[in-house]
């Protein structure tokens, strides 16, 4: 299993400054050679991070996880040096350089978009005439700043939808958006997995009628981002964490079936035939990156999204904010 060393509750009361500084990091620095990254959810999205420390590939680090499901606490957990590094886009690394902060996405997980836009059964579009068919639908998603909503909001943008009056959006916790289809005060569930294969096999909607992975390629969804001094002062933490971490990326993309009997034991909880097709169709799109790079375009289409959302006032360039240094330095030897 994941290590966490820290409580979430602990890890919550401090996180809730946004990005002013925490008093006194948390973290026991005697070892050097272990590292605390927080996520925002324990997910299946997360895979290769999980069977990277449960096959021993990261020979150079020791890595543990907390999990802090609550907005920029995962960000703000690596600000304050509490924690060495934190999944989520590198949009998280531009909002913090808007404010003066010094983060780095450092090397890649999931690379297509996590987003699924489901139908409540009988509410099915006819055509792919998306203006007509969401215009006056009530769409649940994920809390405004979350990808899921930010795509929402991009895509009504896109398709000159407004999202205050056009529609009605329900922002709600990922794992809310499921039941609040089920109990019919939404038509249309913009989710993630393993919710979308869960609401499909309950019969709550259909399989998917919009497949972001799909339609939108390469995404730099999940990333893994550090503070910019962590890359100058321990250059060879960050160094050895980055190779652990394409490591992964590479077995899990060689080795699918192994892949999944290490899910079960992540997931205990979840319905075999649920986390079955969950990985299949993560898989089949494409959503893990296989060498850990974070390309151009993928981060060309995250900042179009956050951008056309609103929620970026201002154009960050790709070497602002992104270091694949260590990841093109070590694929050779890998």
């Amino acid at each position: 299993m994941v290590g966490r060393t820290l409580s979430r509750r602990n890890l919550l009361g401090t996180a809730a400054g946004g990005l002013a500084a925490i008093a006194r990091p948390m973290i026991t620095r005697a070892d050097t050679k272990e590292v605390l990254i927080a996520e925002p959810v324990h997910g299946t999205g997360y895979l290769p991070l999980y069977i990277g420390i449960a096959k021993n590939l990261f020979e150079d680090v020791t890595v543990k996880i907390v999990t802090i499901e609550t907005g920029a606490g995962h960000t703000n957990a690596v600000l304050s040096g509490q924690a060495f590094a934190f999944i989520g886009g590198p949009e998280h690394c531009a909002y913090a350089k808007a404010k003066g902060a010094e983060l780095r996405s450092v090397v890649n997980c999931v690379d297509r978009g996590n987003v699924y836009f489901c139908a409540a059964k009988g509410q099915e579009p006819a055509n792919q005439d998306w203006p007509s068919y969401f215009k006056g639908k009530t769409i649940a998603t994920s809390g405004y700043g979350g990808t899921p909503n930010s795509i929402t909001r991009y895509l009504l943008k896109k398709w000159k939808l407004d999202a205050t009056k056009d529609v009605t959006l329900v922002e709600t916790a990922n794992s809310a958006i499921l039941p609040v289809v089920r109990n019919k005060q939404a038509q249309i569930g913009c989710s993630t997995e393993p919710f979308v294969t869960q609401g499909v096999r309950s019969g709550v909607w259909a399989e998917p009628f919009i497949n972001i992975p799909k339609m939108m390629g390469p995404y730099a969804y999940s990333t893994f981002n550090v503070r910019l001094d962590s890359i100058q002062k321990t250059p060879e933490l960050v160094r050895g964490f980055v190779r652990g971490m394409m490591k992964s990326l590479k077995f899990v993309d060689a080795n699918h079936e192994e892949s999944a009997e290490i899910a079960k034991k992540q997931f205990p909880t979840m319905a075999l035939g649920d986390l079955k097709a969950t990985l299949d169709r993560s898989f089949a799109d494409d959503m893990w990156s296989k060498n850990g790079s974070i390309s151009r375009a993928a981060w060309d289409t995250a900042k179009s999204v956050v951008m056309g959302a609103g929620l970026l006032k201002v154009d960050v360039k790709y070497d602002e904010i992104i270091d694949m240094s260590y990841v093109d330095s070590l694929k050779a030897t890998l």
